[in-house]
C-alpha cells in the first residue's frame, strides 16, 4: 500500500506541474503566433515596397512652358528631372536609414547618376546659357540653385539632401518664371554654339568615365597615356607604366545603375537641348549628329531581364551587362565628341 500511495502521490505531482506548464504554453503561444505573423508580415511588405520603389522611372519629356522663349524647354526638363529625383515612388533612398530603403542599392546609385547630371547642367545654365559672356553678371536665381544640387546627397538631417534639393528646385522655378515673363528682362537664355559646346565638354568627361569604369568590370591592363601628346608635359608624382584596373564584385551593380541615371538623365536634357538650340544644330546640320547620340543613350534605357547584373567574360558563356552598357555609351561619346567639333566650324 505505502509504495502504491508514493506512485499515485508522483503521478499526481506530474499532472499538476505539467497542467501549469500547459496553461502557461497555452497563453504564451498566442502571442508568439502573432509576433511571428507580424514579423512575416512586415518582412513580406518590406519585400514588395523594395520591388516597386526599385523600378526606374520611364523617360517623359514636360510641355514646353513657353515655345516663344529660348531656354524655357531646356530648363522646365531639367525641374521635371528632380521632380522625379524626389517624387518618384520611395521618394529620395539615397538617404534613407531605415528599411527597407537603407537595404537597396541599385537606386541610390541610380540616383546619384541623375543627381551627377542636374549638377552639371545646374553649372552651364549659372556659368554659360544665362550669361552673354565671361564679363555678365550671373542670374540671381541661378546662383543660388547651383550650390544646393552640390550638397551632401546622403544627408538625412540637418539638413536633409531632399530639403535642399527642394531649395534648388524653387529657384529654377524662379528663374524659369522670369525667362517666360515678357515683361521681365533680367533673365536670359543665350542658345550658342559655344555655350552647348561648353555643357557637351562636360558630358563628355564624364561619359569617359564611366566608360572606364564599367569596361575594368573584367579587369583591363593599360598603358599609361597620362602625358602623351606633349614631350614638355610633367606631372606631380611619378605614376607606372602600366595598371591594371577591376572594379570589385560587389560594386559591378553600383557602376552599371550609376551609368543608367546618368543616361536616363542625358536622355530628357539632350531632347530638350534639340529644342532650345533647333536654330544652332540646323545652321550646323548636326540635328542628325545630336538625334543619333539621343538614340545610342536611349538603348541603355533597355528592360534588364536578369535578376542579378552578370559579369562573363567579353567572350565567354554569360553576358556582361557592364560591357553591353560600355558599347552603347562609348558610341554615344564618340558621337558628342563628333558633334562638338561640328559646332566649333564656322
Amino acid at each position: 500500500m505505502a509504495i502504491q500511495d508514493w506512485k499515485n502521490r508522483i503521478t499526481s505531482s506530474r499532472r499538476r506541474v505539467s497542467g501549469y506548464g500547459g496553461s502557461a504554453d497555452a497563453e504564451d503561444h498566442p502571442v508568439r503566433r502573432w509576433l511571428l505573423r507580424l514579423l512575416l508580415a512586415a518582412l513580406f511588405l518590406s519585400v514588395i515596397f523594395g520591388w516597386y520603389w526599385s523600378r526606374e522611372p520611364d523617360i517623359t519629356l514636360p510641355p514646353n512652358p513657353a515655345p516663344e522663349a529660348v531656354g524655357a524647354m531646356t530648363t522646365a526638363t531639367l525641374i521635371q528631372v528632380v521632380d522625379t529625383l524626389l517624387e518618384k515612388p520611395g521618394g529620395y533612398l539615397s538617404n534613407d536609414i531605415l528599411p527597407p530603403g537603407v537595404l537597396l542599392d541599385n537606386i541610390p546609385s541610380w540616383e546619384y547618376g541623375v543627381v551627377v547630371q542636374v549638377r552639371d547642367l545646374a553649372k552651364a545654365l549659372r556659368e554659360s546659357f544665362a550669361r552673354s559672356q565671361s564679363q555678365s553678371t550671373e542670374d540671381r536665381d541661378l546662383a543660388l540653385a547651383e550650390p544646393r544640387f552640390n550638397f551632401d546627397h546622403q544627408s538625412w538631417a540637418l539638413p536633409a539632401t531632399e530639403a535642399e534639393y527642394r531649395e534648388g528646385r524653387k529657384f529654377l522655378r524662379g528663374y524659369l518664371a522670369r525667362l517666360v515673363d515678357e515683361d521681365e528682362y533680367n533673365a536670359q537664355f543665350y542658345a550658342r554654339a559655344d555655350n552647348l559646346r561648353y555643357w557637351l565638354s562636360t558630358v563628355e568627361a564624364r561619359l569617359g568615365s564611366l566608360s572606364q569604369r564599367l569596361g575594368a568590370s573584367v579587369g583591363q591592363k593599360r598603358l599609361n597615356t597620362d602625358l602623351a601628346g606633349d614631350s614638355a608635359a610633367r606631372q606631380a608624382t611619378p605614376s607606372p607604366a602600366e595598371t591594371v584596373t577591376k572594379t570589385p564584385w560587389l560594386e559591378l551593380d553600383d557602376v552599371f545603375y550609376e551609368a543608367r541615371g546618368t543616361t536616363w538623365a542625358l536622355v530628357h536634357f539632350l531632347k530638350a537641348i534639340e529644342v532650345d538650340f533647333a536654330d544652332v544644330l540646323q545652321k550646323k546640320n548636326a540635328q542628325v549628329s545630336l538625334r543619333q547620340i539621343i538614340r545610342e543613350l536611349e538603348a541603355t534605357q533597355n528592360s534588364l531581364w536578369s535578376p542579378i547584373i552578370l559579369n562573363g567574360s567579353g567572350f565567354g558563356l554569360l553576358a556582361n551587362h557592364s560591357l553591353t552598357m560600355v558599347s552603347y555609351i562609348s558610341r554615344a561619346n564618340a558621337a558628342i565628341i563628333d558633334l562638338r567639333e561640328l559646332l566649333a566650324q564656322g
